[in-house]
């Protein structure tokens, strides 16, 4: 696994031990960075079930202004820290170290409008995306600047649906056994 492109370009990451957590494949990571390349510099990024926060940091590497990474298994934050360190990331990112539904739940702060939203839950916790994106869609989306876009990367047979609230499909891709669904909060 390595950082795609951008600042810290080629350069490895570490993934947890076990496959508890699975990390997002490098060409599936290039793909999605390749849909998000005119909106990614500058924008405030969330990433969801982080694991070894690889999605974020390319996001950082691509000058994301911010990134919040969210996740709750000891190992993955263990390895999330390792692979910031490595990298010399001291600055612009929060690490949350609990559970998804907790952070969304939670108080929000006065700077934690995000411009993109990424979740990737474990692939047999299917109904995490359900809860997920309905809390997106609903009583989380003060967490979503204007014009926000909200990526959920999950199995190719796994079908999401259109709409969970607020927010509504524009865009499937497939790729291999992996899919990304594009949200937007539709207009009122």
């Amino acid at each position: 696994m390595r950082v795609i492109a951008g600042t810290f370009r080629s350069r490895p990451l570490s993934a947890p031990p076990g496959l508890s957590t699975r990390p997002s494949s490098d060409r599936l990571r290039e793909t999605l960075f390749n849909v998000l390349a005119p909106r990614i510099q500058g924008a405030a990024f969330l990433d969801l079930y982080s694991g070894s926060g690889a999605v974020g940091i390319e996001a950082l590497s691509r000058e994301a202004s911010c990134v919040t990474f969210v996740e709750r298994a000891a190992p993955a934050l263990k390895v999330l820290r390792v692979n910031l360190d490595r990298l010399g990331i001291t600055k612009a990112f929060r690490i949350h170290s609990g559970s998804v539904g907790s952070y969304l739940r939670g108080p929000r702060s006065a700077a934690a409008e995000f411009d993109i939203a990424f979740l990737d839950p474990p692939y047999d916790a299917a109904n995490e995306y359900t809860t997920v994106l309905n809390l997106l869609g609903s009583e989380a989306s003060a967490f979503l600047a204007q014009g926000a876009l909200v990526i959920a990367e999950h199995r190719k047979k796994e079908k999401l649906d259109l709409r969970y609230g607020g927010l509504e499909r524009i865009r499937l891709l497939e790729q291999g056994d992996a899919a990304l669904s594009f949200y937007t909060v539709k207009p009122a």
